[in-house]
């Protein structure tokens, strides 16, 4: 599995179901843009012809990022300096 964030290369997959070299893309809850994020994924995973169920988790989860937040410190997502490149 292939992280944007090399500090989060040690967020990997026990089961082996993604390939090494696949990019995935965390977005945790702490990021001000989640929530908005996976709204806009859930209504193109609909569009392009995903399971519905899929499309109405996401939105679900979307919702749970927003209750998170409101007890929680939000920011804009940030990076490490010396890890800014792919």
């Amino acid at each position: 599995m292939k992280h944007a964030r090399p500090d989060y290369n040690r967020i990997q997959d026990p089961s082996g179901k993604i390939p090494a070299d696949e990019p995935v893309f965390v977005i945790r809850a702490q990021d001000m843009s989640a929530p908005a994020t996976l709204r806009f994924w859930a209504e193109e995973h609909h569009r392009n012809g995903g399971d519905t169920a899929m499309s109405d988790l996401v939105e679900a989860f979307a919702v749970e990022m927003e209750s998170w937040q409101e007890s929680r410190k939000v920011k804009v997502a940030d990076m490490p300096n010396d890890e800014m490149t792919l």
